[in-house]
């Protein structure tokens, strides 16, 4: 079963917009890193459920133009448009050749996988592999593998004890949305809700 793996939020200053959440809601916030071929940069936060929120902002616009990468250019054309807060969200698998060979199967568009790769603040490197379904609409989440163990802080003590219980994504279409991922709209870790708004819950 897939697992809500993180949530992305278009910020232009992500230092800023995370530290303004972690006073707002009482949770620790932490420097994530560069993502050096993207020209983008984040700041998250980690839950109890094995998830995160992830502040992504851009400090070199010309490598970020020149990025393949769909979510990339969507975080340009939300903060181009003045737009900043939640745009996308990541699902977690372990077994992304599953999911190629599935869209292969059923002739589901994708972009990928896109390798990332990115330096922690204590110089440890971090990889993944990222895939997306019909990336030309751009409505639907995309998949994440992790290359050598789960995104998570070095210090447990900067894991919030709080929970993303309840993500409100835009699904246009059940029918494909159940088609792409083969769920019933059940994720392993969160319940998904959709709206007409993309937000998401914490619990107290």
């Amino acid at each position: 079963m897939l697992a809500l793996d993180h949530i992305i939020l278009a910020a232009k200053d992500p230092q800023q917009a995370a530290e303004d959440f972690a006073i707002k809601h009482n949770i620790n916030v932490l420097e994530g890193g560069k993502h050096e071929k993207w020209g983008t940069y984040n700041y998250l936060a980690y839950f109890s459920n094995g998830c995160y929120l992830e502040w992504l902002g851009i400090f070199d616009k010309d490598l970020a133009v020149q990025s393949e990468n769909p979510l990339i250019d969507q975080l340009i054309r939300t903060l181009d448009s003045d737009v900043e807060g939640a745009i996308q969200y990541a699902l977690g698998t372990d077994d992304m050749d599953y999911y190629l060979e599935h869209f292969r199967q059923e002739n589901i568009s994708f972009t990928g996988p896109i390798a990332g790769s990115r330096n922690r603040p204590d110089g440890s490197l971090l990889e993944w592999r990222m895939l997306f379904p019909q990336a030309e609409i751009i409505r639907h989440p995309f998949l994440i593998e992790w290359g050598d163990g789960k995104n998570v802080p070095s210090d447990p003590a900067l894991i919030n004890k709080q929970q993303i219980d309840t993500i409100f994504p835009v699904i246009a279409n059940r029918d494909d949305f159940d088609k792409i991922f083969q769920t019933d709209h059940q994720l392993e870790n969160v319940q998904l809700a959709p709206s007409a708004m993309m937000r998401f819950s914490i619990s107290k």
